[in-house]
């Protein structure tokens, strides 16, 4: 599907503006829209005029790309499907073999915990279970985060070397004054976490969050994920904790041999 100014029924303004229009549309949404957002408040928080609005949310319901929910409109099918290329497509098979390991990990625990992915020099969480206390986290399923900033991003990149050559290449954002900002340092943590075997984040991505991950290795000792345990500074021990992930991450290992041999073209 390609939008453009004829098929976003906008006439007189180019491909590029109607794309904008459109892709500002769909941004307006937000993350809580299932229940459906109408098209006067849609139309405010893109910043255009109702009618607009109304004519691309026409367009974009031809295409499956929003559906009506009611008076109201919400995501639709085709964006979802549309997303689901972006990832490996052995990610959904990952989550599934590594899910029940993440919930003996928050039994354990009763800490916020993640699975996620490398994604270049990114990270993408597949799964996360919220601890007993919630601890606000920039984490969220399907979401991105640099890897250079997080616990399971940085315990990757250790064994991705291309992607964190991509990183330390490019600038680093600074999250927190914690932040790890320059290209050697960056390479100085993965040589310890290579050493070690497992990773922290003292608050690099949000002040007083504290976090510790490590891989879930797979064929030829490279890691198909990663899983951490996440919570407040102030009341978690990362290094206290680091015995019991990996624990749980040698025994996710082991399961993932044994789905490879049953399925080795569906998990890497």
């Amino acid at each position: 599907m390609t939008l453009t100014a004829a098929t976003l029924d906008v006439p007189g303004r180019d491909n590029r503006a109607a794309i904008e229009k459109a892709i500002n549309l769909l941004q307006a949404f937000g993350p809580q829209a299932t229940a459906g957002v109408g098209v006067s408040e849609l139309a405010r928080r893109a910043g255009m005029s109702k009618s607009t609005a109304f004519r691309l949310l026409g367009t974009l319901e031809r295409s499956e790309v929003v559906e009506r929910v009611g008076r109201n409109y919400r995501l639709g099918r085709r964006l979802h499907e549309l997303g689901s290329h972006v990832y490996a497509p052995g990610h959904d098979r990952v989550r599934d073999v590594l899910i029940p390991y993440l919930a003996d990990l928050y039994a354990d625990t009763g800490e916020t915990v993640h699975l996620a992915v490398l994604h270049g020099p990114e990270v993408v969480y597949l799964a996360k279970l919220y601890g007993h206390r919630t601890v606000p986290t920039p984490s969220r399923i399907g979401g991105r985060m640099p890897a250079h900033c997080t616990a399971v991003g940085k315990v990757l990149l250790t064994y991705a070397p291309e992607a964190a050559a991509e990183a330390m290449a490019a600038p680093l954002p600074r999250f927190t004054p914690r932040t790890i900002t320059d290209g050697p340092r960056l390479g100085a943590e993965l040589d310890r976490i290579r050493a070690e075997g497992v990773a922290y984040d003292d608050g690099e991505v949000r002040p007083g969050l504290a976090c510790v991950a490590v891989p879930v290795m797979g064929p030829a000792g490279r890691p198909i994920a990663a899983l951490s345990i996440a919570g407040p500074a102030e009341r978690i021990d990362p290094r206290a904790l680091s015995p019991r992930l990996r624990r749980v991450a040698a025994a996710a290992a082991q399961e993932v041999q044994r789905a490879r041999r049953h399925a080795p073209s569906r998990l890497g």
